[in-house]
């Protein structure tokens, strides 16, 4: 995968990262993959738990080509060193057409008698104003909208049993499951990049920033969701061909209650793969 120039290295004789103008808690780089050690660090990632307002702490780095993301190392994975990651087994997201790679997924998973729809147009313009005519009290821009959403996330009983804060080195979010090689789809997809090139797409349509990840789940933020049933059901198909697991193992495993329960209207979306 093609990648920026890789600022992690610094951080091995700069712990805090003062040269790279940041003051980070103490954390450890992560090289461990599933075949030994990479060339390079993938990631960095923080020894203690991460709480409300460090997702902004580590803003700064942005600068320098890292991404901030929280992973959650409490679901009995482990942390990062032991989730088989496999940069050298993953493409560039670039290469890939994110409609292709969902129509070929939805044709594998879904039944026969369903065609695959097509991409979701993303939410026109003038509803993206009204809904934020509705909310004033909130910045939609993707990037603020992820610092919420960590931050909902880091608060005490938030979703993520184990949440440390990780800086990535990646072009973009959408990138940084990529960039570290993650394995967690991989029952249901051997090339990350495929599913990045679904979340650039996401990016470009919704304002999608990812914001977590587990051993084998993905959380992202939403900036711009769908706002009638319609919208939400075209979205929910991209769900069902990105993570079947998500729409057959619910309480209601159809496409309709999966885009009402968890697509309509919702700052985040959260994947599981089996």
């Amino acid at each position: 995968m093609a990648t920026l120039p890789n600022p992690l290295p610094t951080l091995a004789t700069d712990p805090s990262g003062r040269a790279l103008g940041l003051h980070l808690p103490a954390g450890a780089l992560v090289d461990t993959t599933d075949e030994g050690a990479w060339h390079e660090p993938l990631l960095w990632c923080a020894d203690e738990r991460a709480v409300p307002g460090g997702w902004t702490a580590l803003e700064p780095a942005r600068l320098r080509g890292l991404l901030p993301v929280v992973l959650d190392v409490g679901d009995g994975h482990g942390g990062p060193d032991r989730w088989e990651l496999a940069p050298g087994e993953v493409s560039y997201p670039g290469d890939h057409d994110a409609g292709e790679v969902l129509a070929e997924c939805w044709e594998e998973y879904a039944a026969e008698a369903h065609a695959w729809p097509g991409l979701a147009e993303p939410l026109p313009q003038e509803s993206r104003d009204r809904s934020r005519n509705q909310d004033q009290n909130h910045d939609h821009d993707p990037d603020a909208v992820a610092t919420r959403v960590a931050d909902s996330l880091l608060a005490d009983g938030g979703p993520l049993k184990a949440p440390r804060l990780a800086l990535v080195p990646a072009r973009r979010s959408a990138d940084i499951p990529t960039a570290i090689g993650w394995t967690g789809p991989a029952n249901h997809e051997g090339d990350t990049a495929r599913l990045s090139a679904v979340l650039r797409s996401w990016e470009d349509r919704f304002g999608i920033r990812v914001v977590a990840l587990g051993f084998d789940h993905l959380l992202v933020s939403v900036a711009a969701p769908p706002v009638t049933m319609a919208d939400a059901e075209a979205v929910a198909a991209e769900h069902f061909a990105f993570c079947p697991d998500n729409v057959r193992q619910g309480t209601d495993p159809t496409v309709r209650a999966y885009a009402e329960h968890q697509v309509l209207d919702q700052p985040v979306w959260h994947f599981w793969w089996d």
